[in-house]
């Protein structure tokens, strides 16, 4: 019922200014609206609502992930623009934070300013 329909995605902050600026600003994502409950940004044709919450614990897992095709290019640009890639016991990252997956795919996590875990996945 629901495949034929458009997903949106959800995600919580505790403080709204630093959230815009990282998602707007850091990780380029357009704002479409900022009101008393979300800022609600354009994700590539998914629209992102980052609510607006008193308080809230950030997921122990990832929240949120792109599909990009050089992980390499973004691990680098995003670190340019402040961003500290996550490790991970165990995982044996690369030097850049990348773990190379059994299935073959790269991924590389990150935090958003409220500790929500966010991913990159080359395929």
């Amino acid at each position: 019922m629901l495949s034929k329909h458009r997903l949106m995605a959800f995600i919580a902050t505790r403080d709204a200014r630093r959230a815009r600026e990282f998602y707007e600003k850091i990780l380029g994502l357009r704002v479409i609206s900022d009101d008393d409950y979300a800022i609600a940004v354009d994700a590539n044709g998914t629209m992102l609502r980052i609510q607006k919450v008193a308080e809230f614990a950030p997921h122990s897992f990832t929240a949120l992930g792109w599909e990009i095709p050089d992980i390499g290019s973004t691990v680098k640009e995003l670190s340019e623009r402040g961003i500290q890639f996550e490790r991970f016991p165990g995982m044996g990252q690369d030097a850049r934070g990348v773990w190379h997956s059994p299935s073959g795919a790269h991924v590389a996590w990150f935090k958003d300013p409220d500790g929500n875990t966010l991913s990159l996945t080359q395929l």
